[in-house]
This record gives C-alpha cells, sequence and structure tokens, in this order.
C-alpha cells in the first residue's frame, strides 16, 4: 500500500479523548497492559498526508483574520460527490456549512417541529440523536431495526407507518450508513422507507457522515437520489472528519436542494452565530477531497473490510453466546451479549469492566438503545484488532 495503516501512533499528550479517557466510572486497566481504543468514533490512522501539508502551509502565513469561503470548498464537494456517490447537478447554492452534523439536525428540527414534537428515529440509535432530541425538547419515537434470520438489519416498515399514522409523526431522522449497525442500505429499502415518508409528509432529516466508508462489496446511495420527491423533503448532512479523522476541526455541510427548505434552515442557523466555518477547516476539507484524497479513501476501505472481517470472523469462532452482524460500512461493531452474560452469570456491567481491565476499551451499547450491546471500533492497525481479540479470549471471554 501507498499510505500508512499500521504503525501505532502514540496519541498521547495529543489532546486525543480516545486514548486519554475511559467510558466508565471507577475502572481502571490493570498493569501490565496498554490501553487499546476500542469506543468513540474516530480512527488510529494518521490522516491522508495532504491535509496536514494543507494545514501548515495556511497556518505559516500569521494572520487568520475575517474571510469568505473559497470557490474551490465549494468545487471540491461538488466534485467529490460525483466521483464517490454518481451525484451529479449538485451546484453551490445547495451546499451549506454546518458546525457539526447535530448542530444541523437541530438547526432542521428546530424549523419544522415545534418543542414537545415527535420524532421517528431508529433504534438501535447513534447516542448524538437520542441526547439532542431530549436536550432541546423533542420526543424520540423508536422504530427498532430487526435482524432477518440472515442476520441482517432491517427496518420494520409495518412498525413505522404505525407510528407515523397513530402518533402524528412529520419529522424523521435517518441514519445512512447506519451508525452503530454498519448498515448499507439497499436502494428497494431507501425506496420503500420513503413511499411512507411521502405518504405521510414526514421531512427527513439524513445523516450521511459515514457515505465514504462502505465495505467490500457495499455501495452508498445518497437518499436524495432516491427520487425527485426524496431529493425535494431531505436534508443531507456530510462531513470529511469521519472519513479522514479531521473530527476535533469541526466542519460539517448540508446538501439540501429545496431553496425552501434550504433558506429556512440557514435563517435558523445563522440566529445564535455559531455556524461559522474556521478557516484551517475549510483548507483541509479542501486538501482531504483531492485527488490524493481518493487514493487514500480506497485503501483505507480495504484496511477496514480487512479488520471488519477479522474481528467478525474471530468472535463468531471463538466468542459463544455473542451475536454481531457483519458490518457492511463504517468501522463499528455492536455486539450483542446477551446470551454470554445470562449463560455466565454476568452483568453487562462486569462484562465490559473485566474488557477494560485488559486494556480493551469498548462502549456500553445501552446508550445506542441496546440493552445488552458493546460497540466496538475497528479503526486502528490490524495488529491491535488481533491483540484486543486475543486479550478477550484469553482473560474475559473465557469458553
Amino acid at each position: 500500500m501507498k499510505y500508512d495503516f499500521t504503525t501505532i501512533m502514540n496519541r498521547e499528550g495529543m489532546d486525543a479523548i480516545a486514548v486519554e479517557q475511559i467510558p466508565f466510572e471507577n475502572v481502571t486497566v490493570k498493569e501490565g497492559f496498554s490501553r487499546i481504543p476500542m469506543w468513540i468514533a474516530d480512527m488510529n490512522f494518521a490522516t491522508v498526508p495532504t491535509v496536514p501539508k494543507a494545514l501548515i502551509e495556511r497556518a505559516s502565513h500569521p494572520a487568520y483574520g475575517y474571510f469568505n469561503i473559497r470557490e474551490e470548498y465549494y468545487q471540491a464537494i461538488i466534485d467529490w460527490q460525483e466521483k464517490r456517490h454518481g451525484v451529479v447537478g449538485l451546484t453551490k447554492e445547495c451546499i451549506g456549512y454546518e458546525n457539526g452534523v447535530l448542530g444541523g439536525v437541530i438547526s432542521a428540527l428546530n424549523v419544522f417541529c415545534s418543542k414537545g414534537d415527535k420524532v421517528l428515529v431508529h433504534s438501535p440509535v447513534y447516542i448524538g440523536f437520542s441526547m439532542v432530541l431530549s436536550n432541546n425538547g423533542y420526543q424520540l419515537v423508536d422504530s427498532p431495526l430487526h435482524r432477518d434470520e440472515d442476520g441482517i438489519w432491517r427496518m420494520d416498515y409495518e412498525d413505522m407507518e404505525e407510528k407515523l399514522k397513530t402518533q402524528h409523526i412529520h419529522t424523521a431522522i435517518v441514519c445512512s450508513p447506519h451508525n452503530p449497525c454498519g448498515r448499507v442500505w439497499e436502494k428497494w429499502e431507501l425506496e420503500k422507507m420513503m413511499e411512507l415518508y411521502k405518504k405521510y409528509d414526514v421531512q427527513v432529516i439524513c445523516d450521511e457522515i459515514w457515505a465514504d466508508l462502505t465495505l467490500d462489496g457495499h455501495k452508498h446511495i445518497p437518499l436524495q437520489s432516491i427520487s425527485e420527491d426524496a431529493k425535494m423533503r431531505t436534508m443531507a448532512f456530510y462531513a470529511p472528519s469521519k472519513t479522514f479523522n479531521l473530527a476535533g476541526l469541526i466542519g460539517s455541510y448540508h446538501i439540501i436542494y429545496n431553496q425552501r427548505l434550504r433558506d429556512r434552515i440557514r435563517k435558523e442557523s445563522s440566529l445564535s452565530h455559531y455556524n461559522s466555518i474556521n478557516v484551517l477547516s475549510m483548507h483541509a476539507l479542501i486538501a482531504a477531497y483531492g485527488k490524493e484524497g481518493h487514493e487514500w479513501v480506497d485503501e483505507l476501505r480495504c484496511v477496514l473490510s480487512e479488520n471488519v472481517d477479522y474481528a467478525w470472523n474471530f468472535i463468531t469462532e471463538h466468542f459463544k453466546g455473542i451475536s454481531v452482524a457483519k458490518p457492511e460500512g463504517t468501522y463499528m461493531l455492536l455486539l450483542d451479549c446477551e446470551q454470554w452474560c445470562k449463560e455466565h452469570n454476568k452483568t453487562l456491567d462486569e462484562l465490559q469492566k473485566a474488557g477494560v481491565e485488559v486494556g480493551v476499551i469498548w462502549q456500553d451499547g445501552r446508550a445506542f438503545y441496546s440493552p445488552w450491546g458493546i460497540r466496538m471500533n475497528l479503526a486502528l492497525p490490524k495488529t491491535l484488532v488481533e491483540e484486543a481479540m486475543r486479550r478477550l479470549q484469553k482473560y474475559v471471554l473465557i469458553p
């Protein structure tokens, strides 16, 4: 490979939550075990080299005053969306900066909902959605995903329709690809979902931040490409942060084709004056979305696919009582530990603590509406994934 996805980066002292924090109280890593960060959704890989080069070049000029967004910023997004996802006809006018996907979600909710309104979301649900809904006075209505006979996560369209109809819901949040389940939705699934949302006049907020990180054999389909109606009722949110490990720079963007929706959301987000792009974030996106960025992401997807294949096969073979659907996108695994915990007379807290004590820093899945779940991040050198599985097998999930 041209790029380095094998070096174990030392992130200590570099402002990295992933390695500096443990997401559990009163649990410490035992002496003799190093920390393997497998929880918060950032990558333990160095980003594409064009990004630090661009940041250093811009930062070397000692003035960081007010500025306008460069035309290259918009063109980089247009070119990226066309080459990676087949989006044609996207214009500058449809693109708007967002100070984080969740900020964009709240701006959209504030435009189309009144406080106390109900919003349809699928569980397991990204923790950010449940938090911002609760914090901003909206009611989350859960339509649980279910696993079919092949273990694949699916939407329950009958349940969705029942809740839309009886609870008078007119706004939904969609995660595509899905975090934490790792589903890359097929076209027919999205079409069927959008038929329901058209029938009940539902405005759709779609988080597509994972769009670039599909695994072998799977391709992301932008929700706005499903139909003309979907294009006009959907507000899609993207960012280079997950793709290129840039979350600390803050920088997302929306694509909204419907001018009425776009104008209202932009007005809402302007009211607090929080939604202003950072000059370094702008240069980072332009650099990431260039030619070298395409090459880097292609290699990254191969690395992530290999890690997912290894972890899924290892868990399936060695960890009896632990169930996991094989992800089709993202770099997250969602373990279902119910059978193992009951067979071994352990609580989920005890299992999670045992993993952390041997340095496997994973994440409590209950915050994602997965009552027996643990979320694991596989975006790190394969040697660390292998070491994590070895420790879990030897010290935690003992046969």
